[in-house]
């Protein structure tokens, strides 16, 4: 038992002191943002929904003219690349990419930060016995891309102020 306790302790002490800590949301250092790109798109809502999470409603502008910075969502894809097959000329395991293009604009459209990219990808093993729950697998390995790509694009424009 004191063992298993000194160890806990020894971890904590080491864990703490080597500057380790989870990341959390990105402080945003604008008083305003607008999310311009299409509203079906899932990254365009994360974002929304980023922003004005944590009681920061009144953080998302409803139009670019009256936000202090807008992120301009260019693009977003998504791709399914074969990446290994069976003997059989089966399926075995899929790249799944999600790309975003963005940029960011300063009112009356000054480009602060130029078009850059993000890709992200998973792998993904396949199984023609379990189609219904690999497509399963695959929509929630995309969302899980698309709210990365948020984090990622909040992230990179907090380090720009």
């Amino acid at each position: 038992m004191k063992f298993w306790l000194a160890l806990t302790l020894t971890m904590s002490v080491l864990t703490a002191g080597c500057g380790f800590q989870l990341r959390g949301q990105a402080d945003i250092p604008y008083t305003s943002l607008y999310v311009d790109g299409n509203p079906g798109s899932p990254v365009v809502s994360n974002l929304q929904r980023i922003i004005s999470a944590g009681g920061h409603k009144d953080r998302l502008a409803k139009s670019s003219d009256t936000a202090e910075r807008t992120i301009q969502i260019m693009s977003d894809t998504s791709n399914k690349i074969i990446l290994s097959l069976s003997g059989a000329g089966r399926v075995r395991e899929y790249q799944l990419q999600y790309r975003v293009k963005y940029r960011l604009l300063a009112p009356k459209g000054a480009e602060i930060l130029r078009p850059t990219q993000i890709v992200l990808s998973r792998d993904m093993s396949y199984n023609d016995t379990l189609a219904l729950a690999k497509a399963d697998e695959e929509q929630l390995l995309y969302r899980d891309m698309q709210n990365d790509a948020a984090q990622q694009i909040l992230r990179r424009i907090a380090l720009l102020h």
